[in-house]
C-alpha cells in the first residue's frame, strides 16, 4: 500500500511540479551520450523524545525522497519526489521553461533566465528570449520578456496576494574592453500592462512606465592605479493615465517614452579609485541614489541617500598585515525629510604571524548614528546618538610533531551598544563580554582528534545580567583503508542564569557515525541526549527532571545510468 502511494505521488508530483529544460554548450552536444539518467534516492528517519512537550504529534518522522534528472543529448529535465508522514504539499500546476544553449561565443536565453546588467538598472529574471555574445573584447545582448505576472485575486477572500500588474520589458547592453579597461552601455524599456488588472485593483495601484540608460566602465591607465564608474539615468511614471506632456523638451522622448505630469527624472551611481605605492593599498569610493530612484528591473533599492568610504591596507616585514576602513552615509539629499540621519563605519584590523607557531589577531569595529536637522529640529531630548563598539583578540598557537598535532586558541571579545545623548538613562545600553578558549590534540597513530572547548559569556544591561558558560568535549576518528567510516563523540555542559530570575544547568552528549560504501551507498546514524532543568536553589524545587532525546538513521543511494551511449563511448 506504501508503494502504491509513493507511486502515485510520483506520478502526480511529475505533472505539477515545476519543470525545466536547460541546454549544455551546442557544440558539445554531439559528444554527449543520448540518454543519461541519474539521481539519488534514500529515506530519512528520525525520533525525538521531549518530557517536557505537550505536542500530540508523533514523535517518529520517517520521509522518502527521489530526485531524478533525464539528460536528452545535454538538454537536463529533473523531477523530485519528498514523502513524509508528517509533510505532503503539492505546488501550483505549472510549466517552467528555462535554456540557455551555447554555441561559441553566443549564448541563448529562451524561458525563465536572467542576464547580467547593471546593478542599478536590472536585476530580475525574466520569461521571455534573449541572446548574448562575449568576445574577447566585444560583448553585446539583447532580451525581451515579462517580469511579472498579473495578480488577480478576490479582493473579498481574506488570503488575497497583493495585486500586480503584468509587466513586460525589453533591453539590450553592449560593451567594448577587457577586465581592466572597459566601457558597457546598458538600456531597459519596462512597463505595466494596465489592461491586465481587473478595474477594482486599478482604482487602488497604478500601472507604471519606465526607461533607463546606464553607463558602466574602468580604467587603468597606471599600473597602480585604477578607476570605476557605473550610472544610471531613470525616467519613469508613477501613473500611466496621468495626462503628457505634450511642450517643451519632453516631446523629445515621444518615441521610446510618454513624458506625463506623473514622470520622474532620478540619477543613481557610484565611481572609486584603487591606489597602490610604497607597499599601500588604497581604495576610495563615493556613491550617490537621488531620491525616489526607480528601476522597474528592480526587486527593491535604497534611495535619497549618499556615502563616502576609505580602505587602506598593508604589510610590515612580512609577518604583520594592517588594514583600516572609514564610511560615511547620510540620506535626505533634498533637505526635505523632517530629520537627516549620518552613520559612520570604521575599523582597524591587524594581523601577526610572529613565527610558525604563534598568530595573533586584533580587530576594532565601530558604528556611530547620528541624527541632524531637516525640516525641523531636533529635541535635543530624543536627539539619536548611538554608538556600537567592538573589540576583539585572538592569538593561536599550533605545534606538529611526528606523533601528535597541538593547535591552542584563545578568544576575547568585548561589545557596547551605548545611547550617547546627554539626557539619556542608560535604559537601552548593553554591554557583553564573551570569553573562549579551546585545544585539539590530534594523534597521529590512531587518527583521533580531541578537542575541548571552554566559552564564558556575560551580557549587563539596565539593571537586567545574564551569563551562559559552556563546556565540551569531542572525539572523533576515521576507520578502514579508505577512512569511509567516520564516528565523533561530543559531551558538554551548559549554564544559564539569569541576574535574581533564573539559573539552569543542562548536561548532554551526542554520537553520530557515516559509512560510504562503493561510493553509491551513504548510511548515516547519530543520536543525542540532553538532561537539563532549574538549578536555582532558592526555589523550593530543583532537579534535572527534563529530557529531551533524538535518534535518526539516514541512507542515500546516488546512481548514474547511461540508458543510450554515444557510439564510440564505452
Amino acid at each position: 500500500m506504501l508503494l502504491r502511494g509513493v507511486f502515485l505521488l510520483f506520478t502526480l508530483h511529475s505533472f505539477i511540479s515545476p519543470y525545466s529544460l536547460s541546454a549544455q554548450n551546442i557544440s558539445e552536444i554531439a559528444k554527449s551520450d543520448p540518454l543519461i539518467i541519474s539521481g539519488a534516492i534514500g529515506t530519512r528517519n528520525t525520533y525525538r523524545y521531549t518530557s517536557g512537550s505537550n505536542s500530540y504529534s508523533s514523535p517518529l518522522s520517517n520521509a522518502l525522497f527521489l530526485d531524478l534528472n533525464i539528460s536528452l543529448y545535454g538538454f537536463n529535465m529533473p523531477f523530485s519526489l519528498y514523502y513524509s508522514n508528517s509533510n505532503l504539499e503539492f505546488s501550483y500546476p505549472q510549466l517552467s521553461l528555462s535554456m540557455t544553449p551555447q554555441y561559441k561565443n553566443w549564448t541563448g536565453y529562451l524561458g525563465q533566465n536572467s542576464m547580467p546588467f547593471s546593478s542599478y538598472i536590472m536585476n530580475m529574471s525574466f520569461m521571455g528570449a534573449g541572446v548574448e555574445y562575449n568576445s574577447k573584447r566585444w560583448h553585446a545582448g539583447i532580451f525581451y520578456g515579462r517580469l511579472h505576472k498579473a495578480v488577480n485575486d478576490d479582493p473579498n477572500d481574506p488570503l488575497a496576494r497583493s495585486p500586480q500588474y503584468k509587466r513586460m520589458a525589453w533591453g539590450f547592453k553592449a560593451g567594448y574592453g577587457n577586465r581592466k579597461n572597459y566601457i558597457d552601455l546598458f538600456f531597459l524599456k519596462a512597463y505595466d500592462v494596465d489592461g491586465s488588472l481587473n478595474d477594482y485593483w486599478r482604482t487602488k495601484i497604478n500601472a507604471k512606465d519606465n526607461i533607463v540608460i546606464g553607463l558602466k566602465g574602468a580604467l587603468a591607465p597606471l599600473k597602480w592605479m585604477s578607476f570605476t564608474a557605473n550610472a544610471a539615468l531613470s525616467v519613469f511614471s508613477t501613473d500611466i493615465t496621468a495626462d503628457p506632456v505634450k511642450a517643451g523638451e519632453a516631446t523629445k522622448w515621444d518615441k521610446v517614452f510618454d513624458v506625463r505630469y506623473s514622470s520622474l527624472m532620478r540619477f543613481a551611481g557610484d565611481v572609486s579609485m584603487n591606489l597602490r605605492f610604497a607597499g599601500i593599498a588604497a581604495h576610495l569610493s563615493y556613491k550617490m541614489v537621488q531620491p525616489d530612484y526607480t528601476s522597474l528591473g528592480l526587486n527593491y533599492m535604497a534611495n535619497n541617500y549618499h556615502s563616502l568610504g576609505v580602505n587602506l591596507s598593508t604589510s610590515l616585514f612580512k609577518k604583520i598585515s594592517l588594514s583600516a576602513t572609514f564610511s560615511g552615509q547620510a540620506d535626505n539629499l533634498t533637505n526635505r525629510q523632517m530629520y537627516t540621519t549620518r552613520g559612520f563605519i570604521y575599523g582597524i584590523h591587524a594581523n601577526a604571524r610572529l613565527n610558525n607557531n604563534i598568530n595573533i589577531g586584533a580587530n576594532y569595529n565601530g558604528y556611530t548614528q547620528v541624527q541632524g536637522n531637516g525640516t525641523a529640529i531636533v529635541p535635543d531630548s530624543t536627539r539619536i546618538h548611538r554608538q556600537m563598539s567592538s573589540y576583539s583578540l585572538t592569538p593561536s598557537y599550533s605545534l606538529d610533531r611526528e606523533t601528535l598535532t597541538h593547535t591552542a586558541s584563545l578568544s576575547l571579545n568585548l561589545t557596547q551598544n551605548l545611547d550617547r545623548n546627554p539626557h539619556a538613562t542608560g535604559e537601552s545600553d548593553v554591554t557583553t563580554l564573551a570569553l573562549g578558549a579551546s585545544y585539539c590534540m590530534g594523534v597521529k597513530d590512531w587518527g583521533v582528534d580531541f578537542t575541548l572547548s571552554l566559552s564564558d559569556q556575560q551580557t549587563r544591561g539596565y539593571n537586567t545580567r545574564y551569563r551562559s558558560d559552556i563546556a565540551s568535549l569531542s572525539a572523533g576518528r576515521s576507520f578502514l583503508e579508505e577512512n569511509n567510516l567516520h564516528v565523533s563523540l561530543t559531551g558538554n555542559i551548559v549554564y544559564n542564569e539569569v541576574w535574581h530570575q533564573s539559573k539552569s544547568l543542562s548536561l548532554g552528549g551526542s554520537a553520530s557515525a557515516s559509512y560510504v560504501l562503493k561510493k553509491n551507498h551513504a548510511f548515516s546514524a547519530a543520536m543525542s541526549f540532553n538532561k537539563y532543568g532549574d538549578v536555582n536553589l532558592s526555589r523550593l524545587r530543583s532537579d534535572l527532571g527534563n529530557i529531551d532525546f533524538s535518534a535518526s538513521l539516514n541512507y542515500t543511494y546516488t546512481f548514474e545510468w547511461k540508458a543510450i551511449t554515444r557510439k564510440g563511448n564505452n
